[in-house]
């Protein structure tokens, strides 16, 4: 587990006076400013983010130290992370993205089906992208109490269950 959780990513400037946009992955959006100074993934830049105003797609806000539109463009794509200590702890059923990724997926049988390399969530639920063991390519998992049925961070594995054909080549 990391010790930092990415909460949001600046997707540019906002107007022409140094304000950014940021999209918040936070389940109450606008608590992206709760978290105190928030680092870039690398951890060497610290900013502190203040929400002047919500915008289509995120909010207009403004961080320290970013003073025009020009450096606010140039943080485009920069992913802001938060430490886990200053997040809300989570019920039992739920889970850091960054917590999922690097976990071994299992079969309900045991046999190892592949690890999980990212989590993705286009609006319709997350899903797990699985590289699935000897096979070429990635497949995409429904992450769904029915097929995802166990989750266990402290043995680094997820058991699946999936319906037939969900794993099987193209």
């Amino acid at each position: 587990m990391t010790d930092r959780i990415c909460v949001g990513a600046i997707t540019g400037s906002f107007g022409v006076k140094g304000e950014a946009r940021v999209k918040s992955f936070c389940a109450e959006p606008a608590a992206i400013g709760d978290y105190g100074p928030l680092t870039t993934k690398d951890g060497q830049t610290s900013y502190s983010l203040t929400i002047t105003r919500p915008v289509k797609g995120g909010f207009a806000v403004r961080l320290s130290g970013v003073k025009t539109k020009e450096q606010a463009d140039a943080l485009r794509g920069t992913t802001l992370h938060a430490p886990r200590e200053a997040l809300p702890a989570l019920p039992d059923d739920e889970f850091y993205h960054a917590d999922l990724i690097g976990l071994t997926a299992v079969d309900t049988g045991g046999e190892e089906l592949g690890q999980v390399h990212a989590v993705h969530n286009h609006g319709g639920g997350d899903l797990l992208e699985l590289r699935q063991k000897g096979r070429t390519g990635t497949a995409l998992v429904p992450f769904t109490q029915a097929i995802v049925p166990t989750v266990d961070l402290a043995s680094g594995r997820i058991v699946i269950d999936p319906p037939e054909g969900l794993l099987d080549d193209a």
